[in-house]
Parts: C-alpha cells; structure tokens; sequence
C-alpha cells in the first residue's frame, strides 16, 4: 500500500508540473492514430538511427510498398551505376547510303522541346544537327529506330494497369523514347502512347526536317560510324527528378540500365536479383527482397517496412554518395510530392518529415525521416493497404507521422 501511495504521489506531483502521464513514465504511443480504420490493413515500422525499434506493426511482412519502392531504385543506381553515370542516345550509319540509326541507350529524358518536364534534358535538335553536319548534305531516306539495349517486347509488366499509360503515369519501358513518351513534353502527367518507339522516330524525322521519311525498326549495324551523340543529366540529377516527382518512366528505365551495368541481361525478371546484390552492397539483409519492377507499380514487389527503413538510416547516416537520395526525398508542405500535405493537426511536422510517398489502387504509402519535436531523428515506412482504399488515406498517414513527430525519442509500441 506504501508503495502504490508513493507512485501515486510521483504521478500526482508530475502532473502538476505539467508532464503528462505517458511521458512520466517515459514512453508515448501512436498506436491509435495506427488504428485509424483509413488505414485498411496497417503495416509499419519505426526505428532510431541506432537501428533500435521503437515500433512495429506487421513490419516485417514483405509487402508492395507503392513508389516508396523508388528508394530502392535509387540508392541501386547509385551503387551500381554511379552519380555522374549518364544515359546516351547516338545516331550512327546504317549499312546502306541514305540510312541512318537512332540507337536509344535507355534514356527517357531525351526531349523534343526546349522546355521538357526534365531539368537540362538532351535535345532531338542537338542529334539532327550533328547528323547533318556529318552527312554533308548526304539525303536521308530511311531511319532505322534501334530499340534493342533490352528487349523490346519485355516492355510492360501484366500486374501493372494499363489505366496508367493511358492516364498518363507510366509508358512502355522501351530503351528508345522521347519526353518519357509524353503527348505533352512539360507535363509530369499526361497519356502515353503504345508505340513509344515508333514516336521517338516520328520526333526525330521531323527534327531532322524530313517528316515523310521511311522509318523501320530494327538493329544497328556492328561497328556502325558513330554520326551523333547526346547524353543525359547525371544519375544524381535523375534520381532527384525521380523521387521528387515519382517518375514510373524514369524508374524502370534506370532498373534496366543498372541490371545491364551489373553483366544481367536488362530484363523485368533479373531486378530481384540484381537489386538484392546492389544494396546489399550497403549491408544490408536483403534475403526476403521481391523486386518485380523499377517503379513500385507492381503489387508483386515485396519489402518489409523494416527494410525501408534500414535502408532509409543508410541513406541518411550511410555512404556519403546515397546522401543524392537524400536530397531527392520530399519534405513535408514544402516540397515534390508532400507540397500539400500534412495540413491541419498534422501541420505540426510540416518540414521537419523527409520522405517518400506511394500510392497504388490498392494502397498509400509513406516513407522516410522524422526529426522529432525533442530533436531526435527517427526513421519510418508506413504502407496502408486494401481494395478500395480511399485517399483519405494519405492524411490518416500524415497524422501519423505528424505522432511521431511529437512522441520522438519517448515513442514506444504500446
């Protein structure tokens, strides 16, 4: 009785003071913001820097984890390709006169405008002027459109909806197309078509001032002279553009360079294993990995939330390269994908959250680092999930990260 007497006077005297009961006792829960029934079947995971868990919930279940899955993508690219790797696209000489090769390298980016959605992009205008230059005056009768760095046909995975190419989030991942195969060049959405290659040749002829030209698709000749080349910005610059704007396009086509630059073949099907080498590169455990695609479109993906977040306290506290990840994340009612969001009670975090998001048909998803109102930094990845999951969703994930925000260092899993 002496005892429970005494706690009650600590307690008593605590609140007092002013120090709320949970934090008396050191510990502060979110467990109710993660019932929030907004948030379907709820998985989750917090952890301090130090890879202590202050929070799990299912959270290392392999899961989709929508666009979040972009993270994995870059922090890959990095390691396998480098940040100053770029993308080439070249003309070479066919093997007849009058026939010329546009030889795509992967690169999304190359763009038939001034102005294009990406930042410094490569122009169809810089290859037709190189060509002409080193034609002299040769006429062009036939461009043959080059589409071979991977196969051609392995350009769409069955998971994915079509609703996406057609809405405008996603093309055809051909290593051969323009402005991300985009019916409008400046805009991040806007319908795809289903022949991206046939598209980049129609830009290129018209660039080239010969609109009604033959175009045929087919292969470069082996030791072709070389007539022209662009390159893209470098990879830090596209992962940037990549995670800031949650570019499917770009995603997929840097998932394929990294699985030829590794020695696979640049298929959808080497990614599992190619990215399991890649990041476990950072020591990671990358054994329970399924990696379907480059974009996280696909429902087949699974990572644990866990990993994220493992990988997220790489990125931050990690290799100082990955810190080009870092500045590719979103941060939270400033900036890419997060601009307008954590608002009302969740306001409270606004730029203190750097993060990704994700979003599928059947899930949201919220990824990244939280430096908590008592200075702590914490890393997180959240994933709501289940068919008919509403956009509402997004704000039951921002309140509750906006809890971790205010919980820090005192979260706990209760």
């Amino acid at each position: 009785m002496k005892k429970l007497l005494a706690v009650v006077a600590v307690v008593s005297a605590l609140l007092l003071a002013g120090v709320p009961a949970a934090e008396a006792s050191g510990t502060c829960s979110i467990a109710s913001l993660a019932n929030d029934g907004r948030l379907r079947d709820f998985a989750g995971y917090v952890s301090t820097m130090d890879g202590e868990k202050l929070f799990s919930r299912d959270g290392t279940d392999a899961l989709p984890e929508g666009s979040v899955h972009k993270l994995l993508t870059a922090a890959a690219a990095i390691e396998v390709l480098g940040p100053k790797y770029r993308l080439k696209t070249t003309v070479v000489a066919g093997n007849k006169a009058g026939t010329i090769v546009l030889v795509g390298g992967g690169d999304p980016t190359l763009s038939r405008v001034s102005n294009s959605f990406y930042p410094g992009a490569p122009k169809l205008a810089d290859l037709a002027k190189q060509v002409r230059k080193s034609l002299k005056g040769e006429k062009i009768r036939t461009i043959v459109l080059d589409a071979s760095y991977w196969n051609p046909k392995d350009n769409w995975d069955s998971t994915w909806a079509r609703s996406e190419q057609r809405i405008g989030y996603l093309s055809e991942t051909t290593a051969l197309q323009v402005d991300g195969d985009r019916a409008n060049p400046r805009s991040n959405v806007s319908p795809r078509s289903t022949d991206p290659v046939k598209k980049a040749g129609q830009y290129f002829a018209r660039a080239l001032g010969v609109p009604n030209v033959t175009l045929v698709k087919g292969e470069a000749p082996d030791d072709a002279e070389l007539l022209a080349s662009v390159r893209s910005q470098p990879i830090s610059s596209l992962i940037k553009t990549m995670l800031l704007s949650s570019d499917g396009t770009l995603a997929e086509s840097i998932a394929r360079v990294i699985s030829l630059k590794t020695g696979a073949d640049g298929s959808a099907k080497s990614l599992d294993g190619v990215y399991s080498t890649a990041l476990a590169a950072y020591g990671l455990d990358t054994s329970r990995l399924r990696i379907r695609d480059g974009s996280g479109l696909s429902t087949k993906n699974g990572v644990s939330a866990k990993f994220v977040t493992q990988l997220l306290r790489e990125i931050y506290d990690g290799p100082h390269k990955l810190r080009y990840v870092y500045n590719g994340l979103s941060v939270a009612g400033r900036t890419g994908s997060l601009a307008g969001r954590f608002t009302g009670s969740a306001a409270i975090a606004r730029g203190n959250v750097w993060a990704k998001t994700g979003w599928l048909d059947t899930e949201y998803s919220l990824a990244g680092i939280v430096k908590a109102k008592d200075g702590t930094r914490l890393v997180f990845a959240f994933y709501a999930i289940g068919n008919g999951i509403s956009p509402s969703a997004k704000a039951a994930l921002d309140s509750l990260t906006a809890g971790v925000y205010r919980c820090g260092a005192k979260l706990s899993n209760g």
